[in-house]
């Protein structure tokens, strides 16, 4: 019997598998993990603490920093839970622009872990399918909203800018109907691959009593079979006038919520393609409301199901232009949580798949 000694290993703060600044302090004893730390922080900017400094429509940009590659669902979680506690309409138009917005990002964040992760297990060709695709969804979001990733877009009441000409949605459209093709090429590339199948098979395993016992939600919760999401569990927006479908895998492994990432970005676009074709002719685009918002002094929470899953946000109001206090639900601090325990007694070789499993996005975890 070979005899080896226990040693300390950092990984990161950089890649692979560790995207953003994060870092893991693994010990291991030969090949085996025996104890593993995650260290966070590291991109910490006090978004709440800032927040209750800032009025609240100018807090709306801070929130596109949380979730970088997801900026539009981030946007909606905070205005929302603003409508929520000042109780205003939103007009339909705007509505549909947020649907179609934040699905095309869901879409778009997804292609990023697709191709990123492909690319932490060893394929570089599924990296560029990916971010051809996820090109093609930012020019459409950019025409929309001015900006590639850090939109800004949404707006307390509605959104900031109507379609950006009359042949938009059918570029929305027409993206959406070669969007399945590209989902079969994926399918074709790496989902039949034997490789892939036996690295993701069996590992990062957990039930969904651990899952609900640590929180998690999203994918990570789906995966073991308990179907929530926050679109049907409690609607909000217009979801409840789309039919999709929730996936549910029972393995709880990171094969399963491999085939969920890549089964949501097919129902994100089920979502975006009848919304584009119930769109309102006409209509207003956000509610006529003062120039300086006052809240009413109380406190609400709301939720909305996130790329990483359940987004909340808590603000409590004290009567003026600013909230007393803000706070975010971030599900990529929640979800990874489970880390270390799915990390010891693994392999050293299976630490990167399952990094890269959770889909954790580091400025959530450290907002």
């Amino acid at each position: 019997m070979i005899r080896t000694d226990e040693l300390l290993l950092n990984v990161g703060p950089q890649h692979p598998s560790t995207h953003g600044v994060f870092r893991l302090i693994v010990k291991i004893d030969g090949e085996t993990i025996i104890e593993a730390t995650p260290v966070i922080g590291y991109l910490h900017r006090g978004t709440e603490k800032l927040a209750e400094d800032l009025m609240y429509t100018q807090i709306i940009p801070y929130t596109d920093r949380m979730d970088y590659v997801s900026a539009m669902l981030g946007n909606y979680a905070y205005v929302h839970a603003v409508e929520t506690l000042m109780e205003i309409e939103v007009p339909e138009r705007a509505e549909y622009l947020r649907v179609i917005a934040m699905e095309l990002n869901r879409i778009a964040s997804h292609l990023v872990w697709f191709g990123t992760y492909l690319l932490d297990l060893g394929a570089i060709t599924p990296f560029l399918y990916a971010f051809r695709e996820r090109e093609k969804i930012l020019q459409l979001l950019a025409e929309l909203s001015g900006s590639r990733m850090t939109y800004s877009y949404m707006r307390i009441g509605g959104v900031k800018w109507d379609v950006p000409d009359e042949g938009w949605l059918g570029r929305v459209d027409a993206f959406l109907d070669a969007f399945s093709g590209a989902l079969e090429e994926f399918h074709d590339l790496v989902t039949g691959n034997e490789i892939i199948q036996a690295r993701l098979k069996g590992v990062g395993q957990y039930d969904a009593a651990t899952a609900i016992a640590y929180g998690l939600t999203g994918v990570n919760l789906r995966s073991t079979g308990v179907n929530y999401d926050v679109r049907r569990a409690k609607p909000y927006s217009i979801y409840n006038r789309f039919a999709f479908h929730v996936p549910t895998r029972e393995e709880g492994d990171l094969w399963a919520r491999y085939c969920l990432r890549m089964e949501e970005m097919e129902q994100s676009r089920r979502i975006v393609k009848q919304a584009v074709a119930q769109f309102p002719t006409s209509g207003d685009i956000i509610a006529k409301l003062p120039k300086v918002l006052r809240a009413p002094a109380g406190e609400v929470y709301t939720s909305v199901e996130s790329t990483r899953g359940e987004l909340g946000v808590y603000i409590r109001s004290e009567g003026g232009p600013k909230p007393y206090r803000v706070h975010f639900r971030r599900p990529s601090f929640v979800n990874l949580q489970i880390l270390p325990r799915l990390l010891v007694g693994e392999h050293i070789a299976n630490m990167v798949a399952i990094i890269g499993g959770i889909d954790v996005i580091m400025g959530e975890v450290d907002a």
